[in-house]
Protein backbone atom coordinates (compact mmCIF):
# COMPACT_ATOMS: atom_id res chain seq x y z
CA UNK A 1 0.00 0.00 0.00
CA UNK A 2 0.92 3.51 -0.60
CA UNK A 3 0.40 6.83 0.44
CA UNK A 4 -2.26 8.97 -1.43
CA UNK A 5 -0.91 12.66 -1.53
CA UNK A 6 -3.74 15.30 -2.91
CA UNK A 7 -2.26 18.39 -3.57
CA UNK A 8 -5.28 19.66 -6.33
CA UNK A 9 -5.82 23.23 -5.10
CA UNK A 10 -9.61 23.36 -3.68
CA UNK A 11 -9.79 19.96 -3.98
CA UNK A 12 -11.49 18.10 -1.11
CA UNK A 13 -11.67 14.36 -0.59
CA UNK A 14 -14.77 12.33 -0.16
CA UNK A 15 -16.26 8.79 0.75
CA UNK A 16 -17.99 6.17 -2.08
CA UNK A 17 -18.09 3.33 -0.65
CA UNK A 18 -14.63 1.84 -0.06
CA UNK A 19 -12.75 4.24 -2.38
CA UNK A 20 -11.56 7.53 -1.88
CA UNK A 21 -13.02 10.41 -4.56
CA UNK A 22 -10.80 13.45 -5.26
CA UNK A 23 -13.33 16.14 -6.45
CA UNK A 24 -13.01 19.60 -7.08
CA UNK A 25 -16.48 21.71 -7.79
CA UNK A 26 -18.50 18.41 -8.15
CA UNK A 27 -16.18 17.06 -10.84
CA UNK A 28 -13.90 13.80 -9.60
CA UNK A 29 -10.77 14.29 -10.47
CA UNK A 30 -9.73 10.90 -8.81
CA UNK A 31 -11.03 7.85 -7.57
CA UNK A 32 -9.27 5.19 -5.26
CA UNK A 33 -9.67 1.99 -3.91
CA UNK A 34 -9.35 2.48 0.15
CA UNK A 35 -7.69 -1.11 0.41
CA UNK A 36 -4.25 0.41 -1.80
CA UNK A 37 -4.01 3.69 0.41
CA UNK A 38 -1.58 3.31 3.63
CA UNK A 39 -1.46 6.98 4.27
CA UNK A 40 -3.63 10.25 2.69
CA UNK A 41 -1.87 13.74 2.93
CA UNK A 42 -3.61 16.74 2.07
CA UNK A 43 -1.22 19.86 0.68
CA UNK A 44 -2.10 22.97 0.51
CA UNK A 45 -6.04 24.07 0.07
CA UNK A 46 -7.19 21.12 0.33
CA UNK A 47 -10.28 19.73 2.40
CA UNK A 48 -11.85 16.61 3.07
CA UNK A 49 -15.73 15.61 4.46
CA UNK A 50 -16.03 14.12 7.47
CA UNK A 51 -17.56 10.78 6.55
CA UNK A 52 -14.06 10.64 4.39
CA UNK A 53 -12.14 11.63 7.51
CA UNK A 54 -14.49 8.86 9.58
CA UNK A 55 -13.81 6.16 6.84
CA UNK A 56 -9.69 6.44 6.98
CA UNK A 57 -9.79 6.74 11.10
CA UNK A 58 -11.84 3.05 10.68
CA UNK A 59 -9.47 1.36 8.45
CA UNK A 60 -6.68 2.95 10.16
CA UNK A 61 -5.32 5.03 7.64
CA UNK A 62 -3.67 8.01 9.05
CA UNK A 63 -4.25 11.92 7.33
CA UNK A 64 -1.30 14.37 7.33
CA UNK A 65 -1.42 18.26 6.25
CA UNK A 66 1.33 19.36 4.56
CA UNK A 67 1.53 23.35 3.83
CA UNK A 68 2.17 23.94 -0.18
CA UNK A 69 5.94 25.29 2.21
CA UNK A 70 6.56 21.38 2.61
CA UNK A 71 6.11 21.99 6.81
CA UNK A 72 3.74 19.12 8.69
CA UNK A 73 0.92 20.99 9.74
CA UNK A 74 -0.59 18.00 11.60
CA UNK A 75 -1.51 14.19 11.83
CA UNK A 76 -5.07 12.74 11.99
CA UNK A 77 -4.77 9.23 13.13
CA UNK A 78 -6.57 6.14 14.15
CA UNK A 79 -6.24 5.29 18.13
CA UNK A 80 -2.19 3.80 17.67
CA UNK A 81 -2.13 0.64 20.17
CA UNK A 82 -0.87 2.02 23.77
CA UNK A 83 2.41 -0.47 24.65
CA UNK A 84 2.26 0.47 28.52
CA UNK A 85 5.82 -1.15 29.16
CA UNK A 86 7.46 -0.16 26.00
CA UNK A 87 6.63 3.59 26.96
CA UNK A 88 7.20 3.56 30.42
CA UNK A 89 10.78 1.86 29.56
CA UNK A 90 10.93 4.67 26.73
CA UNK A 91 10.47 7.53 29.42
CA UNK A 92 12.75 6.36 31.34
CA UNK A 93 15.04 5.75 28.55
CA UNK A 94 15.25 9.45 27.95
CA UNK A 95 15.91 10.55 31.57
CA UNK A 96 18.56 8.13 31.68
CA UNK A 97 22.27 10.06 30.27
CA UNK A 98 24.10 7.03 29.66
CA UNK A 99 21.20 5.01 27.44
CA UNK A 100 20.55 8.61 25.35
CA UNK A 101 24.54 8.51 24.46
CA UNK A 102 24.61 5.45 23.39
CA UNK A 103 21.38 5.50 21.39
CA UNK A 104 22.76 8.50 20.43
CA UNK A 105 25.99 7.26 19.11
CA UNK A 106 24.22 4.48 16.80
CA UNK A 107 22.06 6.67 15.20
CA UNK A 108 24.63 9.52 14.22
CA UNK A 109 26.98 6.34 13.34
CA UNK A 110 24.11 5.51 11.22
CA UNK A 111 23.40 8.63 9.58
CA UNK A 112 27.23 9.74 8.85
CA UNK A 113 27.58 6.09 7.73
CA UNK A 114 25.38 6.62 5.16
CA UNK A 115 25.98 10.04 3.87
CA UNK A 116 29.00 8.80 3.33
CA UNK A 117 27.88 5.94 1.11
CA UNK A 118 25.73 8.53 -0.97
CA UNK A 119 28.66 10.74 -1.21
CA UNK A 120 30.90 8.38 -2.73
CA UNK A 121 28.01 7.04 -5.14
CA UNK A 122 28.16 10.71 -6.04
CA UNK A 123 31.74 10.87 -6.17
CA UNK A 124 32.39 7.95 -8.26
CA UNK A 125 29.88 9.23 -11.37
CA UNK A 126 31.76 12.71 -11.21
CA UNK A 127 35.75 11.72 -10.56
CA UNK A 128 36.07 15.67 -11.40
CA UNK A 129 34.45 16.49 -8.04
CA UNK A 130 37.30 17.78 -5.15
CA UNK A 131 37.18 14.03 -2.62
CA UNK A 132 38.52 15.96 0.38
CA UNK A 133 35.13 15.92 2.45
CA UNK A 134 34.83 11.98 2.80
CA UNK A 135 38.13 12.28 4.74
CA UNK A 136 36.11 14.64 6.94
CA UNK A 137 33.08 12.73 7.78
CA UNK A 138 35.55 9.28 7.88
CA UNK A 139 37.15 11.11 10.75
CA UNK A 140 33.95 11.84 11.81
CA UNK A 141 32.13 8.24 11.53
CA UNK A 142 35.42 7.04 13.42
CA UNK A 143 35.06 9.80 16.60
CA UNK A 144 31.17 9.01 16.78
CA UNK A 145 31.29 5.81 18.84
CA UNK A 146 33.51 7.41 21.33
CA UNK A 147 31.60 10.72 22.00
CA UNK A 148 31.95 11.74 25.36
CA UNK A 149 28.39 13.59 25.65
CA UNK A 150 25.66 14.37 23.55
CA UNK A 151 27.02 18.19 23.06
CA UNK A 152 29.90 16.58 21.38
CA UNK A 153 28.33 14.16 19.60
CA UNK A 154 25.92 16.67 18.22
CA UNK A 155 29.25 18.46 17.03
CA UNK A 156 30.71 15.54 15.02
CA UNK A 157 27.33 15.14 13.25
CA UNK A 158 26.78 19.05 12.34
CA UNK A 159 30.73 18.93 11.05
CA UNK A 160 29.96 15.66 9.01
CA UNK A 161 26.71 16.87 7.81
CA UNK A 162 28.58 20.12 6.61
CA UNK A 163 31.18 17.82 4.58
CA UNK A 164 28.71 15.64 3.33
CA UNK A 165 26.22 18.50 1.88
CA UNK A 166 29.26 19.95 0.60
CA UNK A 167 29.47 17.03 -2.05
CA UNK A 168 25.71 16.65 -2.56
CA UNK A 169 26.25 20.93 -3.55
CA UNK A 170 28.73 20.21 -6.00
CA UNK A 171 26.52 17.50 -7.62
CA UNK A 172 23.73 19.55 -8.68
CA UNK A 173 23.88 21.63 -11.61
CA UNK A 174 24.33 25.48 -11.76
CA UNK A 175 20.51 26.38 -12.21
CA UNK A 176 19.82 24.42 -9.28
CA UNK A 177 22.12 25.07 -6.68
CA UNK A 178 22.23 24.68 -3.10
CA UNK A 179 24.66 27.35 -1.07
CA UNK A 180 23.62 26.54 2.45
CA UNK A 181 20.97 24.81 4.08
CA UNK A 182 17.98 27.05 5.12
CA UNK A 183 14.77 25.62 6.56
CA UNK A 184 11.61 28.26 7.40
CA UNK A 185 11.77 29.45 4.91
CA UNK A 186 13.10 27.42 2.97
CA UNK A 187 15.13 29.97 0.61
CA UNK A 188 15.88 28.16 -2.88
CA UNK A 189 14.41 25.56 -5.20
CA UNK A 190 16.91 22.92 -3.48
CA UNK A 191 15.97 23.53 0.10
CA UNK A 192 12.37 23.85 -0.76
CA UNK A 193 12.39 19.87 -2.06
CA UNK A 194 14.72 18.77 1.03
CA UNK A 195 11.77 20.70 3.14
CA UNK A 196 9.07 18.77 1.36
CA UNK A 197 10.70 15.36 1.71
CA UNK A 198 12.19 15.98 5.47
CA UNK A 199 8.28 16.44 6.52
CA UNK A 200 7.40 13.73 4.47
CA UNK A 201 9.92 11.21 5.78
CA UNK A 202 8.99 13.03 9.73
CA UNK A 203 5.10 11.72 8.68
CA UNK A 204 6.23 7.67 7.94
CA UNK A 205 8.17 7.69 11.11
CA UNK A 206 5.86 9.18 13.17
CA UNK A 207 3.56 6.31 12.24
CA UNK A 208 6.25 3.54 12.06
CA UNK A 209 6.57 4.47 16.20
CA UNK A 210 2.83 4.68 16.73
CA UNK A 211 2.42 1.11 15.21
CA UNK A 212 5.85 -0.09 17.30
CA UNK A 213 3.77 1.45 20.65
CA UNK A 214 6.29 4.20 21.13
CA UNK A 215 5.52 7.82 21.57
CA UNK A 216 6.74 9.70 18.57
CA UNK A 217 7.81 12.86 20.80
CA UNK A 218 9.81 11.63 23.33
CA UNK A 219 13.43 11.61 22.18
CA UNK A 220 16.69 10.24 23.26
CA UNK A 221 19.28 11.92 21.29
CA UNK A 222 17.12 14.77 20.32
CA UNK A 223 15.34 17.53 22.83
CA UNK A 224 12.25 17.36 23.38
CA UNK A 225 10.70 20.27 22.53
CA UNK A 226 6.97 21.01 22.52
CA UNK A 227 5.27 19.86 19.58
CA UNK A 228 8.29 18.38 17.68
CA UNK A 229 8.06 14.40 17.15
CA UNK A 230 11.56 14.34 18.99
CA UNK A 231 11.80 10.43 18.51
CA UNK A 232 10.65 10.52 14.98
CA UNK A 233 13.37 13.02 14.16
CA UNK A 234 15.94 10.41 16.21
CA UNK A 235 14.72 7.46 13.59
CA UNK A 236 15.14 9.83 10.42
CA UNK A 237 18.65 10.69 10.88
CA UNK A 238 19.86 7.44 9.16
CA UNK A 239 17.10 7.81 6.26
CA UNK A 240 17.84 11.32 5.37
CA UNK A 241 20.71 10.47 2.39
CA UNK A 242 18.97 7.47 0.97
CA UNK A 243 15.59 8.27 1.08
CA UNK A 244 14.95 12.13 0.33
CA UNK A 245 18.02 13.36 -0.38
CA UNK A 246 18.59 10.70 -3.22
CA UNK A 247 15.03 11.29 -4.50
CA UNK A 248 16.37 14.58 -4.76
CA UNK A 249 19.36 13.72 -6.85
CA UNK A 250 17.03 11.94 -8.96
CA UNK A 251 14.76 14.35 -9.62
CA UNK A 252 17.30 17.34 -10.35
CA UNK A 253 19.92 15.77 -12.35
CA UNK A 254 17.53 13.78 -14.32
CA UNK A 255 15.76 17.64 -15.40
CA UNK A 256 12.56 16.30 -13.98
CA UNK A 257 12.07 19.56 -12.24
CA UNK A 258 14.21 22.64 -12.77
CA UNK A 259 13.81 26.41 -11.47
CA UNK A 260 10.99 27.15 -13.34
CA UNK A 261 8.44 24.80 -11.15
CA UNK A 262 9.16 26.94 -8.29
CA UNK A 263 7.57 30.39 -7.26
CA UNK A 264 8.76 32.66 -5.05
CA UNK A 265 6.60 32.57 -1.15
CA UNK A 266 5.96 34.14 1.97
CA UNK A 267 9.06 35.42 4.07
CA UNK A 268 11.49 35.15 0.86
CA UNK A 269 10.92 31.35 0.96
CA UNK A 270 10.37 29.56 -2.03
CA UNK A 271 7.06 27.18 -2.75
CA UNK A 272 6.98 24.06 -5.29
CA UNK A 273 4.67 24.49 -7.88
CA UNK A 274 1.97 21.87 -8.86
CA UNK A 275 4.13 20.14 -11.18
CA UNK A 276 7.05 19.74 -9.16
CA UNK A 277 4.95 18.87 -6.28
CA UNK A 278 3.13 16.15 -8.40
CA UNK A 279 6.82 14.71 -9.63
CA UNK A 280 8.33 14.83 -5.83
CA UNK A 281 5.62 12.98 -4.28
CA UNK A 282 5.49 10.45 -7.45
CA UNK A 283 9.54 9.97 -6.99
CA UNK A 284 9.47 10.07 -3.32
CA UNK A 285 6.29 7.11 -3.09
CA UNK A 286 8.84 5.01 -5.53
CA UNK A 287 11.65 5.55 -3.26
CA UNK A 288 9.62 4.30 -0.48
CA UNK A 289 8.64 0.89 -2.15
CA UNK A 290 11.91 -0.06 -3.45
CA UNK A 291 13.42 -2.90 -1.34
CA UNK A 292 16.71 -3.31 -0.29
CA UNK A 293 18.45 -5.92 2.33
CA UNK A 294 17.90 -5.05 5.75
CA UNK A 295 21.34 -5.86 7.51
CA UNK A 296 19.97 -6.80 10.59
CA UNK A 297 17.12 -9.25 9.52
CA UNK A 298 18.77 -10.63 6.77
CA UNK A 299 16.27 -9.94 3.83
CA UNK A 300 14.59 -7.56 0.99
CA UNK A 301 12.28 -5.20 2.99
CA UNK A 302 10.56 -1.95 1.18
CA UNK A 303 11.65 1.48 2.74
CA UNK A 304 8.86 1.46 4.35
CA UNK A 305 8.89 -1.53 5.97
CA UNK A 306 12.49 -0.63 6.94
CA UNK A 307 11.10 2.07 9.13
CA UNK A 308 9.03 -0.30 11.44
CA UNK A 309 11.77 -2.69 11.46
CA UNK A 310 13.72 -0.03 12.99
CA UNK A 311 11.46 1.49 15.39
CA UNK A 312 10.89 -2.14 16.29
CA UNK A 313 14.44 -2.48 17.11
CA UNK A 314 14.73 0.61 18.91
CA UNK A 315 11.90 -0.53 21.51
CA UNK A 316 13.46 -3.91 21.76
CA UNK A 317 17.20 -1.76 23.03
CA UNK A 318 15.21 0.51 25.37
CA UNK A 319 13.49 -2.67 26.71
CA UNK A 320 16.69 -4.21 27.05
CA UNK A 321 15.78 -6.82 24.79
CA UNK A 322 19.05 -6.03 22.96
CA UNK A 323 22.11 -4.45 24.45
CA UNK A 324 22.54 -2.01 21.65
CA UNK A 325 20.45 -0.03 18.79
CA UNK A 326 21.71 -1.57 15.22
CA UNK A 327 20.97 1.82 12.59
CA UNK A 328 19.98 1.17 9.66
CA UNK A 329 22.96 1.08 7.17
CA UNK A 330 23.26 1.24 2.83
CA UNK A 331 26.26 -0.19 1.01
Amino acid sequence: MATLYVTEPGARIEKEYQRILITRQDEVLRSVPLARISEVALVGPVGATTPALLMLLEAGVGLSFISRAGRLRGRLAPPAPRNIPARQAQYAAAQDPAVCLRVGRAIVEGKLRNSRTLALRILRGRPELDPAPLDRLARNIEAAPRAPDLAALRGLEGSGARAYFAVLAAALPPEMPLERRSRRPPRDPVNAMLSLGYSLLAQNLMTAIELAGMDPYEGLYHADKHGRPALALDLMEEFRPVVVDSVLLTLVNKRMVGPEDFRPGRRGGVWLRRSAQESFFGEYSRRLETRILHPFYGRRLSYRQCFEAQARLLRKTIMGELEDYAPFLVK
